[in-house]
């Protein structure tokens, strides 16, 4: 079922797909790749996301090619800058105006199109006026080569500052946000997600499954990864551990209530005949302003699993707040005392 949202005139999937994983980890093939596109597309998911920094323009050129001989309207496909490009030259990286206008003429060649329907800034660029950023994503849009201005892995403060930027400067504004959010990543409630309720902008979870912690794929009894899954990759010496893809030691770290949002996934997901990674889905799609969550299958079997999360049913309200009680962590300051001060004057 697709959704509107906000500033959006396009309507999307409730699930956003993938293509292609970051890193050196190992990859569908260009026919699986086909084949999972195929399929998501045929169940009425229309949501594609990628980024130019996937297996350094890979990811794009397989969409591209699957793209060909297609109804382009009938997508809605996003893409990503600011990664380093080539390390040897300083201006193929970051979010000036130089390489934005590099960028884009180069994502739309390798996907075969002539716009995109988002186009995000991939992270902050601490080196470059957020002004100069915006103005020249701004410009994308007026020239026709992007529809929605979006951002990605942002603090609160940041995202609030584009979003005022965009509105004093009279600019298109920002409609999507993508940050990394699930039941093991709450910190994104503390501020950004508020910012994108207040501003109108939408937002898009990536890694819902944190990284595949939450697939179902971890040995309760050895704290460790099953052989051959994502977290068992990620804890290899070939895995690129990072917040996205966390290896052992992450769990380690906060074990026991890891634990516990896992066996309380478990425990919904028989009651209503799903599977853990659909009901941690299926948290995020009942928060308000979440209108798709981007899964990143590398298996029709995966894929089918992730999409059926998407409609057809919802957790009740007991079960929500069961998962948000078990998954919750506690602010640090100032964000708990202003809550504290602050519960009996919401109106």
């Amino acid at each position: 079922m697709p959704r509107n949202v906000n500033f959006w005139t396009a309507s999307f999937s409730f699930i956003g797909i993938l293509i292609l994983s970051q890193g050196n980890r190992p990859y569908s093939g260009l026919d699986e790749s086909f084949e999972i596109l195929d399929k998501y597309t045929a169940w009425g998911g229309n949501f594609i996301d990628t980024a130019d920094s996937y297996q350094h323009g890979d990811s794009e050129k397989i969409i591209g090619k699957w793209l060909e001989n297609k109804d382009r309207n009938k997508y809605v496909i996003a893409s990503k800058f600011r990664r380093i490009w080539d390390p040897n030259n300083p201006n193929c990286m970051g979010a000036s105006r130089r390489h934005i206008m590099w960028s884009i003429d180069q994502t739309l060649e390798r996907l075969g199109t002539s716009y995109l329907d988002i186009y995000y800034l991939h992270i902050w660029d601490a080196g470059v006026p957020l002004e100069e950023s915006l103005q020249a994503m701004n410009d994308l849009v007026s020239n026709g080569k992007v529809r929605y201005i979006g951002l990605s892995n942002l603090k609160g403060w940041q995202l609030q500052k584009a979003a005022e930027l965009t509105r004093q400067r009279n600019w298109h504004p920002i409609a999507a946000l993508q940050q990394q959010y699930n039941l093991l990543c709450r910190s994104t409630e503390w501020e950004v997600a508020e910012v994108c309720r207040n501003e109108g902008i939408a937002l898009l979870p990536w890694s819902p499954l944190k990284g595949g912690w939450l697939s179902g794929n971890i040995d309760k009894d050895t704290l460790k990864p099953k052989k051959g899954s994502r977290i068992d990759w990620a804890s290899s010496g070939e895995g690129r551990a990072s917040n996205s893809h966390p290896d052992a030691s992450w769990f380690k770290e906060d074990t026991q209530r890891a634990l516990k949002v896992i066996e309380k996934c478990e425990e919904i997901s028989k009651a209503k005949g799903k599977s853990v990674p659909q009901v941690a889905i299926r948290w995020l799609l009942e928060k308000e302003n979440v209108p798709s969550v981007v899964i990143g299958a590398r298996t029709v079997k995966h894929l089918e699993d992730n999409y059926n999360s998407g409609s057809g049913w919802s957790l009740s309200i007991d079960e929500i707040k069961e998962l948000d009680d078990v998954s919750s962590i506690r602010a640090p300051y100032p964000y708990d005392y202003v809550e504290l001060e602050n519960r009996d004057r919401i109106r």
